[in-house]
């Protein structure tokens, strides 16, 4: 059973997590610009037998109150994270972003690293390329459209996904604000950590769909690269949000990961 939660975080802003499993390891899933913490359904069932899971509802998503465009960051991010796992009780876990989920994971590395565990980097970067431009460019199409409905069918449908992945692919884009998914854009697509990576001596899996058009497997390949002992593995068949294009092959990475590094 998936249960909803909301917390208030220390600067004013509304967070959130779907939470399950009773007992286990701590095991944090966070989202992308694109998505809810829905997303992560799939993996919240296969792991809840082993695993205290939660997927966390980063600020400014409509499934949330909205807070102030300026406090969605990716420091605000990062305050999501470590608000709702103190919240439920984490002192210390593996975190799975996707994307967004991925910086943050960064993020969370260079405020807290004490809290982490272990990582799995999903369909991610350290630096998106020219990401200021990419990020204006996408702001650009979303005043275009001028809301938020038009602009997620627009953009969900060049993703060539199956009908039941694009329905769930517009419905999550668009219950966001267009004020919020700015922010969460710009915020998203402009960050730097490839100086982190050397930084980061826990165990690290870098997944990546093989179809990953938005993120495609050299910058996931960079990511590999610049942590010691990390490893790369392609999710056959998956394209940008890789666990839930292929939620089995994406589940049977995670799991072998996760008994490798508890071994």
């Amino acid at each position: 059973m998936i249960e909803t939660l909301q917390f208030e975080t220390p600067d004013g802003a509304t967070t959130g997590a779907r939470v399950a499993g009773r007992s286990g390891p701590e095991l944090v899933f966070v989202h992308g610009v694109g998505s809810t913490a829905a997303i992560w359904d799939a993996q919240l069932r296969a792991f809840a037998s082993d695993f205290r899971c939660a997927a966390i509802e980063l600020r400014g998503n409509g499934v949330l109150a909205d807070p102030d465009p300026k406090l969605i960051t990716r420091a605000g991010f990062a305050v999501d994270v470590l608000a709702a796992t103190r919240a439920l009780g984490f002192e210390r876990f593996t975190i799975v972003g996707c994307s967004l989920g991925g910086v943050v994971a960064f993020e969370l590395w260079q405020r807290t690293p004490e809290r982490i565990d272990a990582m799995v980097i999903v369909g991610s970067f350290a630096q998106y390329p020219k990401g200021e431009a990419y990020a204006a460019s996408i702001i650009a199409a979303l005043q275009e459209t001028g809301d938020m409905q038009s602009f997620a069918k627009a953009r969900a449908t060049r993703l060539n996904l199956p009908p039941d992945r694009l329905e769930e692919t517009i419905e999550q884009m668009a219950c966001k604000s267009v004020p919020c998914y700015r922010a969460s854009t710009q915020a998203t697509w402009t960050g730097d950590y490839r100086t982190v990576l050397a930084s980061i001596d826990v165990p690290v899996a870098v997944l990546c769909g093989e179809r990953d058009t938005i993120a495609p497997v050299a910058l996931s390949r960079e990511i590999a690269d610049g942590i010691a002992g990390a490893r790369l593995s392609l999710v056959e068949g998956a394209g940008h949000v890789a666990n839930a294009d292929a939620p089995e092959r994406f589940n049977a990475l995670l799991r072998e990961f996760l008994t490798v590094n508890a071994s």
